[in-house]
C-alpha cells in the first residue's frame, strides 16, 4: 500500500521514536537512562467511566493525540485507577459519561466512592493537573451530573483544573463534538504551555497514519499443536466464579415465542441452563450475555473485505497500553472467521474515528473527501444522516465505497472494528423456582442480529448485579 502523504525527515525520525518507545515499554528493547528521562517527564492519562463505549472511544482518541504531542498516554477505565496510582499521577485527562437518571456508569463507581472516602484531605491531589470531559444529553434533568460531580471532588482535593470543564450534549445538532473538538484543541494548547515540545519538534500531523495496536502473526498448519488448541477451547468443565475474566459457556435450553403472533411486536422468552455459574441470582439482577454474530453476517463481512477466512493469525501486542482479547472471547490462534464471528462487532454503526482510518486507505480522491467531511465537527449532520439514522452498519458502509476496502491493511482491522460488547438482560425468572435456568425475555431485534444461542454467560461484579 502506498504511503498517504510524503513524510519530512523530522516526521520519519519521530515516528521512529515513537517505534522505540512502544518497543521499549513492551519489553522487547533494553531501556536507557534517556528514554526513562523523556517517559518519566511525559507522562499522561487518560481516565474513563464508559457505560456504552461511547466515553471510552474519545479517551482513546484522546490517547492517540497524546501520542501525536509527543506523549506517552496510559488510557484506563477509572475502576482500574487504585488510589495510589492516582496521587501519583501529574496529568489526567478524565472523561465521564452519564447513565439513566444522572447515575455513574458501572465502571467508575468504585473509583469514585474510593475518591469520595478521601474527601478529608483538601491536599490529596494537589499535584495532579486534570481536566474533565462530560458525555450527556440535556433533555435528562441530571445532564452530565457524573462529570460535574466528579470535576468538584477533584477540585475539592486538590487537583489543579487546566480547562473549565467539557460538557458535551448528544441534543446538539453537531453533537458532542461541538464541545468536544475545541475542548480539545485549547486542552493541548494549555498543556504544552506546562510541557513544551524539544527545539525543532512539533506535533505529527493528523495526515500521518499512527501504528496499528496488533501485529498479526499468520500462523501455519504445521505451527500449530493441534492438542494445545484443544485443550485451549475446552470449557466444558468450568472453574472458578463466573465473571467479566472468567465467563462460562451456557447452554440455550428453551426459545419460544410469548406475544400473539398477530402482536406487532415478537418477544421471546430465552431459557439458560447456568448450573456453572455458583452466584444464584436476585430480584433486580442482571444476565451478561456475550454474543457472536449470526453466520450469514460473517460471510458477507468476509466477501465484502476479499479475506481469507481459513487464514490463521496470532496477535501481538505493539501498543504498550493496549491488552489482548480475552482467550474467553477470542482464543488465539484463531482464523478469520472465528475473529469475525466472535469479536468484530460488524452490525455496529460506525463512529468518526471508523472514517478517520479508512481516509488513510482510500486511493479515491471523491471517498477520501467525504471520509474526512465524517470526522469534523461541522461533518457530524451528514455523518448521522448517513450512518446513525438510518442504522448502517460497518458491513454496509463498506460496501458503499468500493476503492477503500480492498486497500485495508490486515493488521488494521483491530483498530477499524470494535470488539462485540457484552449486552446486559434483566432477569425473568426466579432462583428459587429454577435454580439452574435463567431466563430472560427479549425483543426480536436482539436475536436477529447477534447468536445469543453461542454467546458466553458472565455473571457476579458487573455481570450479574444489581442495576
Amino acid at each position: 500500500m502506498e504511503a498517504p502523504v510524503s513524510r519530512s525527515r523530522l516526521e520519519i525520525n519521530f515516528m521512529r521514536l515513537l517505534d522505540e518507545t512502544q518497543q521499549m515499554a513492551n519489553g522487547s528493547k533494553a531501556k536507557d537512562w534517556t528514554f526513562e528521562k523523556w517517559v518519566e517527564g511525559r507522562r499522561m492519562t487518560v481516565l474513563y467511566g464508559s457505560q456504552t463505549g461511547t466515553a471510552q472511544e474519545l479517551a482513546e482518541r484522546i490517547g492517540r493525540e497524546a501520542r501525536r504531542h509527543s506523549f506517552v498516554p496510559t488510557v484506563l477505565a477509572m475502576d482500574d485507577c487504585t488510589l495510589d496510582r492516582l496521587t501519583k499521577e501529574t496529568l489526567t485527562v478524565f472523561v465521564a459519561a452519564t447513565t439513566g437518571q444522572g447515575d455513574d456508569p458501572d465502571n467508575m463507581r468504585n473509583f469514585f466512592s474510593v475518591l469520595w472516602s478521601q474527601r478529608r484531605n483538601r491536599h490529596l491531589l494537589s499535584h495532579l493537573k486534570f481536566g474533565v470531559l462530560g458525555l450527556g444529553d440535556s433533555s435528562y434533568q441530571k445532564f452530565n451530573y457524573s462529570a460535574k460531580r466528579l470535576n468538584n471532588l477533584l477540585g475539592y482535593l486538590g487537583g489543579q483544573p487546566l480547562l473549565k470543564i467539557g460538557l458535551g450534549d448528544d441534543q446538539h445538532d453537531l453533537g458532542p463534538e461541538f464541545v468536544i473538538d475545541p475542548w480539545l484543541e485549547n486542552w493541548w494548547n494549555k498543556v504544552l504551555d506546562f510541557y513544551p515540545l524539544p527545539e525543532g519538534v512539533k506535533p505529527l500531523s493528523s495526515k500521518i497514519m499512527l501504528p496499528p495496536k496488533y501485529k498479526l502473526k499468520v500462523i501455519t498448519d504445521n505451527q500449530v499443536n493441534q492438542s494445545n488448541c484443544d485443550k485451549r477451547t475446552d470449557n466444558s468443565e468450568h472453574k472458578g466464579e463466573a465473571c467479566a475474566s472468567n465467563p462460562c459457556l451456557a447452554e440455550v435450553t428453551g426459545n419460544r415465542r410469548v406475544t400473539a403472533d398477530d402482536h406487532f411486536q415478537e418477544v421471546r422468552l430465552i431459557e439458560f441452563d447456568t448450573s456453572q455459574i455458583k452466584t444464584k441470582h436476585k430480584p433486580g439482577d442482571v444476565l451478561i450475555i456475550q454474543p457472536q454474530n449470526l453466520e450469514e453476517h460473517v460471510e458477507e463481512f468476509i466477501t465484502v473485505l476479499g479475506l481469507d477466512p481459513n487464514l490463521k493469525f496470532s496477535l501481538e501486542l505493539n501498543d504498550p497500553n493496549a491488552t489482548l482479547p480475552l482467550d474467553s472471547v477470542l482464543p488465539t490462534p484463531c482464523t478469520v472467521r472465528e475473529c469475525v464471528q466472535k469479536y468484530f462487532d460488524i452490525q455496529a454503526v460506525p463512529k468518526r474515528y471508523f472514517f478517520e482510518l479508512l481516509s488513510y486507505f482510500t486511493k479515491d480522491e471523491m471517498e477520501k473527501e467525504k471520509f474526512e467531511e465524517f470526522t469534523t465537527a461541522e461533518g457530524q449532520q451528514a455523518l448521522h444522516d448517513y450512518c446513525t439514522r438510518p442504522k448502517r452498519s460497518i458491513t454496509e458502509v463498506l460496501a458503499d465505497f468500493p476503492h477503500t476496502r480492498q486497500n485495508i491493511p490486515i493488521d488494521y482491522l483491530f483498530d477499524l472494528m470494535p470488539s462485540i460488547k457484552p449486552r446486559p438482560y434483566s432477569i425473568a425468572s426466579s432462583s428459587l423456582a429454577m435454580p439452574n435456568r435463567t431466563q430472560l425475555l427479549l425483543p426480536s431485534s436482539a436475536t436477529t442480529q447477534y447468536s445469543a444461542g453461542q454467546g458466553w454467560v458472565c455473571a457476579p461484579t458487573g455481570s450479574l448485579g444489581r442495576r
